[in-house]
């Protein structure tokens, strides 16, 4: 482990005692963290091996508490880092130039659901399971579903505009925000919509606050749409023969008329890591395997589903694919899921890694795959491909082993930029869910010109003349 450094392109000011004081006159003396061992877990997430040490750590349960901690941020020109629970990829919410880091973990409240209207208000520190377990007691579902929902907060999906299996057939966060309310970088609060479906007045403040990284501001309420929870479905283990095939068969299903709820890629090495880490999961898996999709149908008629999934069938044998498992109980669905959502766990206890969140038009997920292990052959890298392939977004986790870390931070980044030079080039994008932070920022130019990045900076800059919020990231 290691602490990273960050060349200081703006000036900010130290927190010092009278800072300290005013912290603790907010929040109070035991939410205020300057060091000690609960300290130390703010100086990372799940990017990597970096280190960023914030100068303190406040825990405000208040908006107005925020609010007062962002004035005086602003007004000594102290650099702001929002931090919800810490399961960021791309460094989101590191401090990396020290400063004063807020995290949103007391914010944790469930406010209302509105069973009439569908809906659901909530503080931004409740975990994303928990929220969608206590809609679905009523019968209400809120789809969007990172693998990280048993730990990751709903403010930092909404930060990162998180998806998860289940965007291809439900959407992504922002199709299910409605309103926000949010601190802005000099204090000030705002609410960037109204708790309605259409709103076509001014300028769409929601949709900017979703995806920007805790870049503008602070959020500190949120209101989610909800739809009515799917009663019925089916999970199917898919093995293919090879990459191609399975990539291939993707396209397929969606121009047959099929929709799938969830749509998982998993190429071999991925499933033999998660099953030996896991341990009590047995999935039997020919040896002449080299990948899988996981597929869920769901809805509300049992016999249209399994009409759906006789379809299905007849579309997948058109590939090479060998026997599809049918999970024929809730415990081998369980298991089905709990094996996909703990891949990114496997490989990461096994080396330093890092994961990168590509996006394609599902097309051209078979050329894309294809380059990925050419580039890590042309530069002596391992990796593993998986993620939601129904819409197009694979993750890449590139694994460091026996590299230096000369190499490894020299010369497998020049890897990744070939890469994402392929995904724009087929059409598609860097990060699908993850976002930019701190890590990704230096490949921005691969995606836009320069007169857009600067009407970025200006954007940013309206909201945050000082540049206290989150500074380093995205740009």
């Amino acid at each position: 482990m290691f602490k990273e450094s960050a060349t200081l392109d703006f000036h900010y000011n130290k927190i010092d005692e009278a800072a300290l004081a005013f912290f603790r006159s907010i929040v109070g003396d035991e939410f205020v963290l300057i060091t000690g061992e609960h300290y130390e877990k703010y100086a990372k997430d799940e990017t990597e091996n970096l280190r960023f040490y914030p100068e303190a750590v406040a825990k405000p349960n208040t908006t107005a508490q925020v609010s007062a901690l962002v004035r005086y941020c602003n007004e000594h020109k102290i650099p702001v880092y929002p931090r919800a629970a810490g399961t960021g990829l791309s460094a989101n919410s590191l401090a990396i130039y020290g400063g004063l880091m807020i995290t949103i973990e007391r914010l944790n409240k469930i406010i209302e659901i509105d069973e009439n209207n569908l809906q659901v208000t909530t503080e931004p520190g409740v975990i994303t399971e928990l929220l969608q377990n206590t809609v679905k007691e009523k019968g209400l579902f809120y789809p969007p579903d990172p693998s990280s929902r048993g730990t990751s907060f709903i403010g930092g999906n909404i930060s990162c505009n998180s998806g998860g299996p289940r965007a291809v057939k439900y959407g992504v966060v922002k199709d299910y925000v409605l309103n926000l309310e949010v601190v802005l970088p000099n204090g000030e609060v705002m609410w960037t919509g109204a708790n309605v479906l259409k709103n076509s007045t001014g300028y769409n403040f929601t949709h900017l606050f979703v995806g920007s990284e805790g870049t503008l501001g602070i959020v500190t309420k949120i209101v989610l749409k909800l739809i009515p929870h799917p009663k019925f479905n089916v999970i199917m283990l898919v093995p293919f023969t090879s990459m191609d095939q399975a990539s291939a068969a993707v396209s397929a299903i969606f121009r047959a008329g099929i929709t799938p709820s969830c749509l998982e890629f998993m190429e071999r090495d991925a499933i033999d890591w998660v099953c030996n880490w896991l341990g009590d999961v047995t999935i039997p898996i020919a040896d002449d395997v080299r990948a899988n999709l996981l597929i869920e149908l769901d809805g509300n008629d049992m016999d249209y589903i399994q009409k759906e999934a006789e379809y299905l069938y007849e579309v997948l044998t058109q590939f090479d694919c060998g026997e599809i498992l049918f999970a024929d109980s809730d415990a081998q669905k369980n298991d089905l899921w709990r094996m996909r959502r703990n891949v990114a766990n496997a490989v990461k206890t096994t080396s330093v890694t890092i994961e990168e969140d590509t996006v394609v038009p599902r097309f051209y997920l078979p050329e894309l795959l294809r380059h990925i292990k050419e580039v890590g052959k042309k530069y002596n890298f391992r990796s593993v491909c998986y993620g939601h392939a129904g819409d197009g977004n694979v993750h890449v986790r590139i694994i460091k082993d026996e590299l230096s870390d000369d190499y490894w931070k020299n010369e497998v980044p020049k890897g990744v930029r070939e890469i994402f030079e392929k995904v724009v080039a087929l059409g598609g994008t860097i990060s699908g869910e993850h976002g930019i932070g701190w890590v990704q920022r230096r490949f921005m130019d691969i995606k836009f010109p320069e007169f857009q990045m600067e009407l970025m900076r200006g954007v940013k800059k309206v909201f945050d003349p000082n540049n206290i919020m989150n500074p380093g990231k995205v740009f």
